[in-house]
């Protein structure tokens, strides 16, 4: 994994986009290209435009490469003390603060101490990592002003085939590790489903089985979401499982390519999130994040006849 270093010009920003997802209010980005390199990652058809990119000469969508900004800490500290109307902070929105290349120079906990330094401020973790564990000192310090969530995207049976597509995470058992070790040092937890890819996340065992070990670790929220189909996610998803050799689960990512396949796949998806949150835990705290464009008429007004949970983009 190649990593790039460049100087980025923000550090804590508002963020109207993460608020409507009920998410927060303001982010952080540690850079541009996360080391995790998800296949079906749909961040470089938001920033493919960023001129990081064509100043050091690569695309966007490439992969095999991190692009870092080492200096965000000191810009977070200025911007959390100067900034007035305070929130609460998603670290991060864009890459993760825990990824292979902003663990090498501690972005994560070094963000962390900028922002809960100072007063008025909460953060949300999202990460994919279980190096965040090396942070929970800092964690248990401002315990009340942190929500934490490793992103969960399958069951631990289907540990393997998340390698592909998420090769350089932390694999599922380990992220699930984490959770509960949060949950018995009393922190405050909040669950990530997202993606739940078709045929590899979504049946109603498995959303059955995710959404116990949600509320196993005290989760105070359940956060999911479809696949996104924009830009080639779908598609290098796709060839990787293929040329893993998991054929059916290939197939399957590849039926969804069609409008109409992934409209049902979402109908479908928020159906069972539904039955089983009511069913394990507490449908209030459900939080299906989802963009309507590319629904059928039929899937919208099905979907629309009973929205619980449901957070409209």
């Amino acid at each position: 994994m190649k990593t790039y270093t460049y100087q980025m010009k923000t550090g804590i920003v508002r963020t109207k986009e993460f608020e409507r997802k009920c998410l927060a209010t303001h982010g952080v980005n540690v850079g541009l290209k996360c080391g995790h390199d998800c296949t079906y990652c749909s961040t470089p058809t938001m920033i493919r435009a960023h001129k990081a990119f064509k100043q050091l000469n690569i695309s966007a969508f490439d992969n095999g490469y991190a692009l870092v900004a080492p200096d965000t800490p000191q810009r977070v500290a200025h911007d959390s003390k100067h900034i007035k109307n305070r929130g609460m902070i998603q670290l991060c929105t864009i890459s993760d603060a825990w990824s292979p290349e902003a663990q090498k120079y501690d972005l994560g906990r070094k963000c962390l101490e900028a922002v809960l330094s100072k007063p008025g401020w909460t953060v949300r973790i999202l990460t994919k990592n279980a190096a965040v564990e090396n942070d929970f000192d800092i964690i248990s310090k401002y315990r009340d002003r942190v929500l934490l969530g490793l992103s969960i995207t399958a069951t631990p049976d289907k540990t393997n085939i998340i390698s592909i597509t998420e090769p350089n995470a932390s694999p599922i058992p380990e992220r699930l590790q984490v959770m509960q070790k949060a949950k018995t040092s009393g922190f405050r937890t909040y669950a990530m489903l997202c993606p739940l890819l078709p045929g590899i996340a979504d049946s109603p065992d498995q959303i059955d089985e995710l959404v116990k070990k949600a509320a196993d670790f005290g989760a105070e929220e359940i956060f999911a979401e479809a696949v996104n189909p924009r830009g080639r996610g779908l598609i290098l998803t796709q060839q990787a499982l293929e040329n893993a050799g998991f054929h059916n689960e290939a197939k399957t990512v590849e039926t969804i390519r069609s409008q109409v396949n992934w409209s049902s796949y979402v109908a479908k998806l928020i159906r069972n999130l539904q039955q089983s949150v009511r069913k394990y835990s507490d449908i209030n705290k459900l939080r299906f994040l989802l963009y309507p464009k590319g629904l059928t008429t039929n899937d919208l007004t099905e979907i629309k006849n009973d929205d619980a949970g449901v957070i409209w983009l």
